[in-house]
């Protein structure tokens, strides 16, 4: 890995941790703060919410910076409300924090990606932007286990002291490591919003929302799904956090690779179409250790590689707008996030099993899978 691009890897270490890490541990928090686990899906929107919210206002009033001053603000912000986090006591402290925890979650991911294709050699941005998301998926692999772990033998709360001092180590990387750059900025705000009156922009921003909707209420319901359908003991959700985080490191390649190679949007509904299908299977299937065990595998691939080619779809229409492009691209993510929790504990609180939100996630997979085939349709020529 380039040294430069590092210290972004590093941050999205950090950042994937504390949202993923919530999902391993529901249980655990939901029985400390006294609320039901549906109730404690919740606190995953508050995080999604926050990143929704921070991403554009902070890109748009901190653009003119240099980016390297951006990244170790935002990582500042990160580590203080992830150590606040640690000591909360109620649902309501916790929701707050949450959402404060979020917010410099997408900006930060948004100058690192403009950063990492700035930082690209010609014809590689794809794979570029897949090495700074190799932190993501390392954190799935290894870190969101670890701290899942962690939390289940000791106390939930030291998963976020662990993210905490993450966050300082990658402020020093960002110190020595990350060179110096201008102000990413190539017009004024005004301008680089005007992108965003398009309906373009807004068919990006739907594919990735709705598909990845799909992922997120399968992913944000996985610990409770494995021990009470697939009947897998509380001890091994952390082993079944790995197996999932192994499945995004091949996805996050297999992404890059994808993007680079054809068009990004025809990618992107191939691997929309897999969801579907792998979706369906959980719902299917999940009484079954063996499969169960491959389709998380499988799952964990598929919600790591669509994001390189969405990211490559906005980029390349926005132009002269990058930096806040990619910003509203993470906010889109995360509405995603927010949506998928949401919505795959809506069968939940009816008092359905811990399968049917992967089904709802196949709906919204599929819904995305169809927008992205009216995006090909309609922007052929140009994505």
């Amino acid at each position: 890995m380039d040294k430069r691009i590092f210290p972004l890897a590093l941050g999205g270490l950090g950042l994937g941790t504390t949202e993923f890490v919530i999902m391993g541990l529901l249980p655990d928090v939901a029985e400390s703060l006294k609320i039901s686990i549906p109730q404690a899906g919740h606190l995953i929107s508050s995080y999604a919410f926050g990143v929704v919210v921070g991403a554009p206002i902070l890109i748009g009033y901190a653009a003119k910076y240099p980016p390297k001053k951006i990244l170790i603000f935002l990582m500042i912000a990160f580590t203080l409300f992830n150590a606040l986090s640690a000591f909360s006591n109620d649902y309501y402290s916790m929701m707050a924090i949450r959402f404060l925890a979020g917010l410099p979650h997408g900006a930060f991911f948004g100058v690192g990606t403009v950063v990492a294709t700035r930082l690209a050699k010609p014809g590689k941005q794809a794979q570029s932007i897949a090495m700074m998301f190799t932190g993501l998926t390392l954190a799935n692999l290894a870190m969101v286990p670890f701290v899942t772990w962690l939390g289940h033998q000791l106390n939930w709360r030291y998963a976020f002291g662990v993210v905490s001092v993450i966050g300082l180590i990658t402020i020093v990387g960002l110190k020595f490591l990350l060179p110096s750059m201008n102000s990413l900025r190539t017009t004024t705000l005004k301008k680089e919003l005007e992108f965003f009156k398009t309906a373009k922009a807004w068919h990006i921003i739907a594919i990735t929302a709705v598909g990845f909707g799909g992922l997120f209420a399968w992913f944000s319901y996985i610990t409770p799904l494995m021990t009470t359908i697939s009947k897998f003991p509380t001890d091994f959700i952390a082993y079944i956090m790995i197996l999932a985080g192994a499945g995004m490191v091949v996805g996050n390649f297999l992404g890059g690779i994808l993007a680079d190679k054809m068009r990004p949007a025809l990618a992107g509904a191939i691997l929309l179409s897999a969801m579907i299908l792998a979706l369906i299977g959980v719902f299917f299937f999940s009484e079954n250790q063996t499969i169960s065990l491959i389709l998380t595998f499988i799952c964990g691939a598929l919600s790591m590689s669509v994001g390189t080619p969405v990211n490559i779809m906005m980029l390349r229409s926005a132009k002269n707008s990058e930096m806040m492009a990619a910003a509203f691209m993470q906010a889109a993510f995360n509405i995603g996030n927010s949506v998928g929790a949401l919505f795959g504990g809506f069968p939940l609180e009816f008092g359905l099993s811990y399968n049917y939100p992967s089904l709802v996630g196949a709906g919204l997979a599929a819904l995305g899978f169809l927008l992205c085939l009216a995006f090909i349709k309609k922007y052929k020529p140009v994505i």
